[in-house]
C-alpha cells in the first residue's frame, strides 16, 4: 500500500496535524499550495472564503510533486472553511481519478466541522471514504488530544 498524505493549509494548524500524521506513518507528503495566496485581515480572508466555497471557486493551485495516481491510499487534510472542505482541495478533489483509491480524510476547525466528511466523500467519486477525524483547535493551541491522532494514524497502519 503507497500512502500520500496530502493536505491544504491556510493558518498553519493543518500543516502541523500532517506534520505529526507524517511521523507516524512515514508516509509521501504533498501540500497542496495557491498559486495567490490568501492574504489580508483574518476577516477578509474569512468573506473572501465565503464567497468561493458559495460559488464552488476553485482556485488555481501550483505543481504537484507527487502524481496521485501512484497512490492507493491518500490522507487528505484540509481546514474547514465555512462548514466543508478548503475551496483549494476542491481543486484538487474534481480533478483526481479517485476509483479504487482509499480516502482517510481529517479536518481542522476552530468550531464546528458541517457537512466536511460528508462532501469529501461526495467529491471522491469511487473511493472508500473511512471515518474522518475531527481535529479541534481553540486559537492557535490544538484541543484534540494527540492520543485520538495516534490511534487513527494505527488504524491506518493496520488497515
Amino acid at each position: 500500500m503507497k500512502i500520500l498524505l496530502l493536505y491544504y493549509s491556510y493558518g498553519g494548524n493543518t500543516h502541523r496535524v500532517a506534520q505529526y500524521i507524517r511521523k507516524i506513518l512515514d508516509c509521501d507528503v504533498q501540500e497542496i499550495l495557491t498559486v495567490t495566496p490568501y492574504t489580508g485581515s483574518y476577516n477578509s480572508v474569512v468573506s473572501q472564503g465565503q464567497r468561493e466555497v458559495d460559488e464552488g471557486f476553485e482556485p488555481p493551485i501550483r505543481p504537484m510533486d507527487k502524481d496521485l495516481n501512484n497512490y492507493d491510499t491518500i490522507i487528505l487534510g484540509t481546514p474547514v472553511w465555512w462548514y466543508t472542505f478548503a475551496p483549494a482541495v476542491k481543486t484538487v478533489l474534481s480533478a483526481v481519478d479517485w476509483n479504487g483509491k482509499t480516502v482517510y480524510p481529517f479536518a481542522t476547525n476552530g468550531g464546528w466541522i458541517g457537512h466536511t466528511f460528508r462532501d469529501i466523500k461526495a467529491a471522491c467519486v469511487g473511493a472508500d471514504v473511512k471515518k474522518g477525524l475531527n481535529i479541534y483547535f481553540e486559537e492557535d493551541k490544538m484541543r484534540t488530544a494527540a492520543e485520538e491522532i495516534d490511534r487513527w494514524a494505527e488504524q491506518i497502519k493496520e488497515d
